[in-house]
């Protein structure tokens, strides 16, 4: 009987272990550190100026939606059990490709192609934890500093935009490190289009002209899907 009984304590401390799973007390830590990988599409909100240019009215829209990559390191504070303020300063390499066209012909391309720093403070809201997963939504925004801004380029973009972003997604617990697949979307707020009346434009020729005067206007959209290691 005494065996029998010490086997049934025995067993439910052992499954009251498993059942609290990896890293037990990781998310009651006030800081903590990690790094992300991931992948992005970079988007236009295109506005065609919709101007006779040579007898001929051109619209304009992103036809080709490119993947690039994203590397980022991650600063988190714990506010409370649900709630976490993180810093995520973010490298990103991207590009899209305007096409241009007549009563929907299409006529000509451009990629253009941009490697911005983002630099977004989040609010991180997340479930209950259920064994080794906790799903959760983030929202939040920030500014980003564009690299690969070219005053050369046909179509020329603002360096600087400020956006907001929100998604959602899962951490998942590991014996020494949580990954955290997890998806967003961001919108710009700024038209990043630089006028030709507003630029050197002396270098571009007529057709090189073309691709700006074209358009009115030009706000950033990205996707993101990132996997975050902390």
């Amino acid at each position: 009987m005494n065996r029998f009984i010490f086997c049934i304590f025995l067993s439910s401390i052992v499954f009251k272990g498993l059942s609290q799973g990896n890293l037990t007390y990781v998310d009651q830590k006030p800081f903590h550190f990690g790094f992300s990988l991931g992948f992005n599409t970079m988007d236009f909100g295109v506005t065609a100026s919709r101007d006779s240019i040579a007898s001929n009215v051109y619209d304009a829209r992103v036809s080709t939606l490119s993947p690039g990559f994203s590397v980022g390191i991650i600063t988190d504070l714990r506010i409370n059990r649900y709630l976490n303020l993180r810093f995520n300063p973010t490298l990103q390499f991207g590009a899209r490709e305007l096409s241009y066209s007549i009563n929907g012909i299409s006529t000509k391309s451009l990629t253009i192609q941009s490697i911005p720093v983002c630099m977004p403070i989040y609010l991180k809201y997340s479930a209950e934890r259920k064994n080794n997963y906790r799903p959760y939504l983030i929202w939040g925004g920030g500014a980003y500093i564009d690299l690969g801004t070219d005053t050369n380029k046909p179509v020329l973009l603002k360096p600087i935009d400020f956006y907001t972003e929100f998604g959602v997604g899962c951490d998942l617990y590991f014996s020494f490190f949580k990954l955290c697949p997890e998806i967003k979307y961001s919108i710009g707020f700024n038209d990043m289009f630089v006028p030709l009346s507003q630029r050197n434009a002396g270098s571009l020729n007529a057709d090189n002209q073309l691709f700006s005067k074209a358009l009115s206007k030009l706000t950033s959209r990205m996707l993101t899907l990132t996997f975050n290691f902390e």
